[in-house]
C-alpha cells in the first residue's frame, strides 16, 4: 500500500500522532517495543487509510 503526504507538516504531525500512540502501546506491554519502527509504519498507514487503529 502506497501512502503519501502532502507536506513536511503533515508527515511530522503524523509522526508526532504515532509516537503518542506508541507511547501508549508501550505503557501496556510494560517494557520498550524494539519493533518499534514497523509499528509506527503501520500505525502511520492505518490512519492515513482511514482504517481503524491496530492496537
Amino acid at each position: 500500500m502506497q501512502t503519501t503526504y502532502d507536506s513536511v507538516d503533515d508527515l511530522a504531525a503524523a509522526l508526532r500522532r504515532a509516537a503518542s500512540a506508541h507511547d501508549r502501546h508501550e505503557k501496556e506491554l510494560g517494557h520498550p517495543d524494539p519493533d518499534w519502527p514497523d509499528w509506527y509504519a503501520r500505525h502511520m498507514v492505518d490512519e492515513r487509510a482511514g482504517h481503524e487503529q491496530h492496537r
